[in-house]
């Protein structure tokens, strides 16, 4: 039996398709103005989408390639753009798998394990992540500046120190990841006991396989957030060689004069890793994004 479709029902559908047509154009259109002004020949923010004549003077400059000058001699870049990316990528994985770590624990143990003060700890941890971390800039600063004097490894101008920052704000993750292990079955677990496991294999060979989605969508969000975190990182992170993209980015604008193409080829670097790390999780993604928010 044919299913028959009135016309205020197809001009619905319509209307939806134009609209999400639209909500595509306007959410990619500053990318293409990114990489149309990658393209110009000089340091300009205005001027055609399709620029007359193609360069890739900027994308040189940003995979540090040298450039022929008007003598013929070549010019070196003087920012180190492929190795802010570098750094870039080691704190953001380093912090997101320590995030992860420690999350992951934490909220097996609020999930699991009934202790004095749990719901108050959980509030606790609620209420300390509604203040942003740049009210607490001056605390960071001298916390890791006395830490450097014992531990220099943990000090200012050090990445350790940026990672070691970039964990204490995990609560959000301790929430997320407790409300996924709450909709799995703690009959699953005791059979597992039964069976001879202990606590610690019932964990790592149970639990943990089964939280893999929400897993990645939280060393995800936590890669994220790391990679283009500014704040910290600018009062942790002083040595040119030692800055981070979102840091390293910034003297590109000076005060006289803007480079906005070299800008625009590092910001499109700068967002390669995140859509690499997308593209390598994105069979879990959608599964673990709903799942954490159905109970807790």
């Amino acid at each position: 039996m044919a299913i028959v479709i009135d016309k205020s029902q197809r001009w619905r559908v319509l209307a939806a398709h134009v609209f999400l047509i639209a909500l595509c154009a306007v959410v990619i259109f500053p990318l293409l103005m990114v990489i149309s002004i990658s393209l110009r020949p000089g340091n300009f923010a205005t001027g055609k989408l399709i620029p007359d004549t193609i360069s890739f003077e900027h994308w040189r400059f940003a995979l540090g390639l040298p450039s022929t000058a008007a003598d013929g001699h070549l010019v070196y870049p003087d920012l180190p753009v492929l190795r802010w990316l570098w750094n870039s990528v080691k704190v953001a994985t380093l912090s997101a798998t320590v995030a992860l770590f420690l999350s992951t624990t934490a909220a097996y143990a609020f999930a699991r394990i009934k202790f004095t003060g749990k719901k108050a700890a959980l509030m606790g941890l609620m209420l300390m992540q509604m203040f942003p971390a740049v009210l607490a800039l001056v605390a960071i600063h001298a916390i890791f500046d006395r830490i450097g004097n014992a531990f220099p490894l943990f000090g200012i101008d050090s990445h350790w120190a940026l990672v070691l920052a970039y964990s204490g704000g995990i609560a959000l993750h301790i929430w997320t990841i407790k409300g996924f292990y709450e909709t799995i079955p703690v009959e699953i677990e005791e059979a597992a006991k039964v069976d001879g496991a202990t606590p610690w294999q019932t964990f790592y060979l149970v639990l943990l396989p089964m939280a893999v989605p929400i897993l990645m969508v939280i060393f995800l969000l936590a890669f994220i957030g790391a990679i283009i975190e500014y704040p910290v990182a600018s009062v942790l992170l002083h040595q040119q060689d030692n800055l981070t993209m979102a840091v390293g980015s910034k003297m590109f604008l000076y005060d006289q004069k803007y480079l906005w193409g070299d800008f625009a080829a590092a910001a499109i670097l700068s967002g390669l890793p995140i859509t690499v790390v997308f593209v390598l999780a994105q069979k879990w993604m959608i599964s673990g994004l709903t799942a954490g928010g159905i109970k807790g």
